[in-house]
């Protein structure tokens, strides 16, 4: 079996991990907030909107806007190019994008992440995240680290957990994942 075709099928068993998680812990994201410690907040935080199951990174982003941090929202490019990330306040007028996703309009001012709060379908102990497929986030996170230092945390439930992703050359590794149980740093 391809990597390519393992990653399909381990995207299909998870997508209904998750939906189940999500189901049987309601208040994990405010867990996933609280568990995260840092000395400082970061400049810039970037999460999103959840989608379908995802895990919602929105208290997290709160607590940390609480501490100092400005909040970034992405836009999704077209395939093969890296997110860009806006400013996101209660005043940034938000859109909804050709996938669905809620975005900041074209015209909210450009901010770059210092911690990007990561969605994903699978983690494994060593920091090798799946996601949905697109590359997004990978080509985002290469293209961050090319200019100065960034950290990736994947929030997931704990469900989300395998004992191995299927990886590539091109697969942007994470510096954390939270989830409802544990902090996890690699």
């Amino acid at each position: 079996m391809s990597v390519a075709d393992e990653k399909a099928a381990l995207r299909r068993r998870l997508e209904a991990v998750r939906e189940q998680a999500a189901a049987a812990a309601p208040g994990a994201a405010e867990l996933v907030a609280r568990r995260f410690s840092v000395p400082t907040a970061p400049a810039v935080v970037a999460g999103t909107f959840p989608m379908r199951c995802e895990l919602d990174p929105r208290p997290l982003m709160r607590r940390l806007e609480a501490l100092g941090a400005r909040l970034a929202l992405p836009r999704t490019p077209r395939r093969g190019s890296p997110l860009t990330f806006h400013l996101w306040t209660a005043q940034t007028q938000l859109v909804t994008s050709r996938f669905g996703v809620t975005e900041p309009a074209p015209d909210t001012p450009h901010v770059t992440p210092t911690l990007v709060l990561v969605p994903l379908l699978a983690f494994d102990r060593t920091g090798a995240r799946l996601g949905y497929g697109g590359g997004f986030y990978d080509v985002t996170l290469a293209a961050l680290r090319a200019v100065g230092p960034v950290e990736a945390i994947g929030l997931a439930y704990a469900a989300q957990e395998v004992d191995r992703v299927p990886t590539e050359p091109h697969d942007a590794p994470l510096d954390g994942v939270l989830t409802e149980r544990e902090a996890l740093r690699f």
